[in-house]
């Protein structure tokens, strides 16, 4: 199995070189070659299984002819044994017809954890088998950096540098990052939004000198592997519900557009999906492309599910490599056309096409609160606002087959908007507690390039000239 760019000029790699890599070098994103197909015998045959080994048979196609398939097995059992719930990802039924897929069970309350506990640790010892060193740089709104720092924490082989916007992120997010003390972890406190934030990751990728000179490597959902990991739960939460034998629909509160582009991956590769509902809350350019056909990101507003307060989703590039029939230089055109005019405009055939399996819906903040207050009210169960904006947007859609939505986080890691909802603050996890009453370590920098770009190389252990893991095949 061979990794392409989004943008076509990068070379191919195998799975490890995509792992490694994070961003192409042309500032594509990576995709699979071709996609894998399951059966209808193969989904069935997932019934039953623990999640490890059901991720296993999902993940190994995609790593095929690879070394890292060698380490998979070992690297899954090793990474859900971390999580607080026998299931891993567990469904709850909210209402006739309605469930809840439980993603919040990991090391730090939310559903980066599936993924990033697998990454971490494919990436050291892919770098490890090869005697080498990598600087991980990652962008977050709040749960991806939580999940990175406590995936690589204390690892030989990695350096991380997390970028976060000040003063937007929740408390407790801010502290699963900044009381971290291991010398391989650094937290950067930008003074902007995540956009801003993730555009300097990506100014960074393309600083060919600092990427090579430092091996830089990305755990955003920019990372396919992130999003390979993400895949397997669509598969066990179908499967418990009937499928291949019957479809499910998702909804998945959505900000960046990695997650819900996993239930994508999901349908190509044969899981009978029947609709894929994108939730955002008033950040809403993925709403508004849908309903115009016009991407045209906005300003950032804030709101309580700050996860989501991203208007240039990264991973929208990929669906849109794969609307225009792979065609690498229509995703080159679209971005150069964003950035001279700051929109693009999509073609009918490809706006049909994204219309036939997904639809968008934006929640404000008003009906987030009522749909947390409504939800404890009628069924006891506390959400999260990002949740909410879910579950808000999954009572839009009328549809046969079952709905279920994904709970992308823990409710005490917004304890304040939970407690506005309801009057009741959530207990906190006995795992998290140890997390929010310790020293914080973090830097704050400007929304400038150099003064970031200096700061990394100032930090970092990577040897300067080492060889680059993953060449081109």
């Amino acid at each position: 199995m061979r990794y392409v760019s989004t943008r076509g000029e990068a070379p191919a790699l195998l799975f490890e070189g995509a792992l490694l890599a994070g961003l192409a070098s042309d500032g594509g994103l990576y995709m699979p070659e071709t996609w894998p197909k399951l059966d209808a015998d193969a989904i069935a045959a997932l019934a039953g299984l623990d999640y490890a080994e059901a991720a296993y048979q999902v993940m190994a196609p995609y790593l095929a002819d690879d070394p890292a398939l060698a380490d998979l097995k070992a690297v899954l059992e090793e990474a859900y044994a971390s999580f607080h719930h026998p299931a891993v990802a567990p469904l709850r039924q909210i209402a006739p017809g309605a469930w809840l897929l439980e993603l919040f069970h990991g090391p730090t309350l939310a559903f980066k954890d599936l993924a990033m506990q697998v990454v971490a640790r494919l990436m050291n010892r892919a770098l490890q088998r090869n005697g080498s060193r990598a600087t991980v740089v990652g962008a977050t709104s709040g749960d991806t950096g939580a999940a990175a720092i406590e995936a690589f924490r204390g690892l030989d082989a990695v350096d991380v540098f997390i970028l976060h916007p000040k003063g937007r992120v929740s408390d407790v997010q801010r502290r699963q990052m900044t009381t971290a003390m291991e010398r391989n972890v650094h937290n950067i406190a930008v003074e902007g939004t995540f956009d801003d934030c993730q555009a300097l990751v990506k100014a960074l990728f393309s600083d060919v000198s600092l990427r090579d000179s430092l091996d830089l490597t990305g755990v955003n959902s920019i990372n396919w592997a992130r999003i390979l990991a993400q895949i397997v739960y669509y598969f066990t939460a179908a499967v418990a519900l009937g499928a291949p034998y019957r479809p499910v629909a998702f909804t998945v509160p959505t900000g960046n557009f990695g997650d819900i582009f996993a239930g994508y991956a999901a349908s190509r590769m044969g899981l009978p999906i029947a609709r894929l509902v994108i939730a955002t809350n008033l950040n809403d350019s993925l709403a508004r492309v849908f309903a115009t056909g016009i991407f045209e990101p906005r300003g950032v507003i804030a709101t309580s599910s700050p996860s989501m307060d991203i208007q240039l989703a990264s991973n929208f590039e990929r669906l849109l490599f794969e609307i225009g029939g792979r065609k690498a230089q229509r995703v080159t055109g679209l971005m150069a056309e964003l950035r001279a005019t700051g929109a693009f405009h999509l073609e009918g055939a490809e706006l049909d096409q994204l219309r036939h399996l997904f639809v968008a819906h934006s929640v404000g903040e008003h009906e987030t609160e009522i749909t947390i207050r409504g939800l404890f009210e009628e069924t006891g169960v506390l959400a999260d606002p990002h949740t909410a904006v879910g579950v808000a947007a999954a009572r839009q859609e009328s549809i046969a087959a079952p709905m279920i939505v994904l709970a992308t986080a823990h409710p005490a890691k917004f304890p304040e908007a939970v407690e506005r909802a309801t009057g009741r603050v959530p207990e906190q996890p006995e795992r998290l507690r140890p997390r929010l009453g310790q020293q914080e370590r973090c830097a704050f920098l400007p929304n400038d390039y150099r003064a970031v770009a200096d700061f990394i190389k100032a930090n970092a252990r990577a040897p300067v000239g080492d060889a680059r893991v993953g060449a081109g095949v």
